[in-house]
């Protein structure tokens, strides 16, 4: 067995998971950031090399605005927006590549002339960059940006809709209140402790109070709140009970799903549960991908966006375990091009000598990011957590990760590890890509 590394320009490697042959050895493109790392492994050790499907999207503005203009269980968009005064369309921040901007394009002839704002659903996130604000609402932004708001978890005026199950108090942004129409905009992809993004999550944690957030997200914590699961997971059954408080309210969603290039694989509106629900299947078409056996060592890589920062980067690790055996070896891959992210998950990890020890701490306190820690830190009860990022080893030593700044150096040293029959799992957008096994 041989390793040869070398860096080239992503740009022509990315796309391509395996792009040669030779003879017992296999050449694999490991995408790191803006540049990809070149792997080239004994095709023996290769079990599998994992993308999202592939599948055939239709033209995008076609897809889109059929099913703005076939709504589920909703009257059409014109007849919704008849008469409102106050209309409040919320859109995901940069973290999430949803179409927003080309969905606008469709629907603004149709808000011409109207009152309407709209309010970025930051969740707990920071607010967007100038970059970022462009990458969400395109060429439309100079016209509308006056129009544009951004929720402040902590700081925007919230009010009360009501308590969950779980006794949290569903406080949102005051403009939900007041608006007399919402549209929400969002895309459906697993989510690891959520089952799935989209539909209610635009309103929970979207454009929710900081205490709000801090309490759905402690539900985390629980071994049942994971990727695809909505039935019996408690952070779904808090999205479910928060969206019934919301039954009073004039909601018309717009939902998609999003294909492995990005492009609109399908969409919904309507209902804000019926247009989520039936979603569900076409998200599963894209993002589930069935393996027959699990690996002694999985590689997987925080593509963009989720490699924006190491908390956001988690969930390629967390999506990469269902590939992995117990007492295997995680390899995670992010550029982590914001660094760190939320510190409060990292303090947490790195407060404890052992993840049982993290484990153990959540039982006794709980602050918002300390889900990440938590999810982590399950993993690292059953496997040994790598990380290939240009970030401080010492820091990646704290999330009780062994850090390594090369793809190859820690496919080398996991192989001495697991011996000669050790069997190795690609997974190469780890952040939106699940593993099932069969």
């Amino acid at each position: 067995m041989r390793i040869i590394a070398v860096l080239k320009n992503s740009k022509l490697l990315i796309h391509h998971p395996i792009l040669s042959r030779k003879g017992a050895l296999v050449k694999i493109e490991v995408p790191y950031g803006e540049t990809a790392e070149s792997i080239e492994l004994d095709d023996s050790i290769v079990q599998q090399v994992i993308y999202p499907n592939s599948l055939k999207s239709g033209e995008e503005s076609v897809v889109l605005r059929k099913a703005i203009l076939n709504p589920v269980s909703a009257p059409k968009l014109e007849e919704f927006l008849r008469d409102k005064k106050n209309i409040l369309m919320i859109v995901n921040d940069a973290t999430r590549p949803t179409p927003t901007a080309r969905i606008l394009e469709i629907i603004h002839p149709i808000l011409k002339g109207k009152n309407y704002r709209l309010l970025i659903a930051t969740g707990s996130h920071r607010a967007p960059t100038e970059k970022e604000y462009d990458f969400i609402f395109g060429k439309l932004y100079a016209e509308i940006k006056d129009k544009v708001f951004v929720h402040d978890a902590k700081e925007s005026e919230c009010v009360s809709f009501g308590k969950t199950r779980h006794g949290t108090d569903i406080l949102l942004n005051r403009m939900v209140k007041e608006a007399d129409a919402i549209i929400p905009i969002g895309s459906i992809e697993p989510h690891y402790f959520a089952g799935y993004t989209g539909g209610r999550k635009s309103f929970l944690p979207g454009v929710a109070a900081y205490d709000s957030i801090t309490a759905n997200h402690k539900l985390a914590i629980s071994r049942d709140a994971q990727a695809l699961r909505l039935k019996g997971n408690p952070v779904a059954e808090e999205f479910d009970d928060a969206e019934k408080l919301l039954l009073n309210l004039n909601i018309f969603a717009i939902m998609t799903v999003l294909d492995s290039n990005h492009k609109t694989y399908a969409a919904s509106s309507g209902g804000l549960r019926e247009s989520f629900e039936a979603l569900i299947q076409k998200a599963d078409e894209v993002f589930v991908v069935p393996i027959e056996q699990q690996a002694d060592i999985v590689v997987t890589v925080a593509a963009s966006p989720t490699d924006i920062d190491l908390y956001q980067s988690q969930k390629a690790l967390d999506n990469g375990k269902y590939a992995l055996k117990e007492n295997g070896i995680i390899i995670l891959v992010s550029a982590c091009r914001s660094g760190i992210g939320s510190q409060a998950f990292l303090d947490l990890l790195g407060s404890e000598k052992s993840c049982k020890a993290v484990i153990d701490k959540l039982d006794k306190e709980y602050k918002l990011g300390y889900h990440k820690a938590g999810k982590i830190a399950e993993i690292g009860l059953k496997a040994q957590m790598w990380a290939v990022t240009p970030l401080d080893q010492n820091l990646i030593s704290k999330a009780h990760m062994r850090p390594f700044t090369k793809v190859s150096d820690a496919i080398r040293e996991a192989l001495k590890e697991k011996g000669p029959d050790a069997k190795i799992t690609f997974i190469m957008d780890g952040g939106l890509t699940i593993p099932k096994h069969s």
